[in-house]
């Protein structure tokens, strides 16, 4: 993990973050949210952070007996995250917390072959609006490492041709809680269904946390809708940044296979921080 200071400077670990809030981290989301679970815990051991994430009403529903029951990750809820709501995100930023939104959402986590990478954001500017309501700083940020640890066999698109399998999407389809009903583009197809992922020789995720963007006295500013239209798009553009310095970094780094950092960890200890590229 990566992050950058106020004055630009990237370096290795959690530092660049603040630790005060109200701070809103907004980034790419890997297929299947592959990223959540190394996140959320190095901002515990590292910053003694716990991220509130928001997260789609379909992870706390109760669905039928022969559909996923996706509720049965209670490990989200212990990670903080609660159902994404206008509500819920005044009530984090209010109460000075750490917030982790994906604008992307579902579509983005559940994303087709050759989408990988891709920002699938909504046109409106969410989030911007309600950061500069309670000064809080912006975080953009990026990740890459799903095409190292699986490859998508078969997403929503390929499983619609498969009898058995059509018919277990559109079941799945009809108990989906939308969230973005009013929205418009490809953000709003959501669709909840399983990818078939071929599991690989596990690689290496990287993250970058970019330079923070303080929203301390926008409030008024970004009322305006041109406004805060251009900071959602230069937030946009340095989440877009940040997956493409990784992904070009990460060709240099000689620890990127797990056959690498076992082998260095065998000789360094098994504790010790595995080097990557050089920033």
């Amino acid at each position: 993990m990566l992050s950058t200071f106020k004055n630009g400077k990237v370096v290795r670990g959690l530092a660049g973050i603040p630790t005060e809030g109200p701070v809103l981290l907004v980034g790419y989301h890997m297929l299947m949210g592959l990223e959540l679970y190394p996140l959320v815990k190095n901002f515990v051991i590292e910053k003694n952070i716990l991220l509130r994430g928001l997260a789609h009403p379909m992870l706390f529903a109760r669905l039928n007996e022969d559909q996923v029951d996706l509720s049965a990750f209670d490990t989200f809820r212990l990670m903080g995250a609660v159902p994404v709501t206008a509500s819920n995100f005044y009530k984090l930023l209010s109460s000075g917390s750490h917030v982790l939104l994906y604008p992307g959402g579902m579509r983005e986590a559940l994303h087709k072959r050759g989408e990988e990478y891709q920002l699938i954001w909504p046109e409106r500017s969410e989030f911007v609006r309600m950061a500069a309501r309670f000064g809080a700083k912006i975080i953009p940020f990026g990740v890459v490492g799903e095409d190292d640890i699986c490859e998508l066999v078969a997403d929503f698109e390929d499983q619609m041709k498969i009898p058995y399998l059509k018919e277990r999407v559109e079941k799945g389809r009809t108990q989906l809680i939308r969230v973005r009903t009013d929205m418009e583009g490809e953000v709003a197809n959501e669709v909840g269904y399983l990818p078939i992922l071929v599991p690989k020789f596990p690689g290496r995720f990287y993250y970058l946390f970019g330079k923070p963007i303080d929203t301390a006295g926008l409030k008024q500013e970004l009322k305006n809708r041109d406004k805060a239209r251009e900071m959602y798009l230069h937030v946009k553009s340095e989440v877009e940044h940040c997956i493409s310095y990784l992904k070009e970094k990460r060709e240099k780094d000689p620890y990127r296979s797990l056959a690498a950092r076992t082998l260095y960890q065998t000789t360094h200890g098994w504790t010790s921080e595995v080097p990557t590229f050089d920033i």
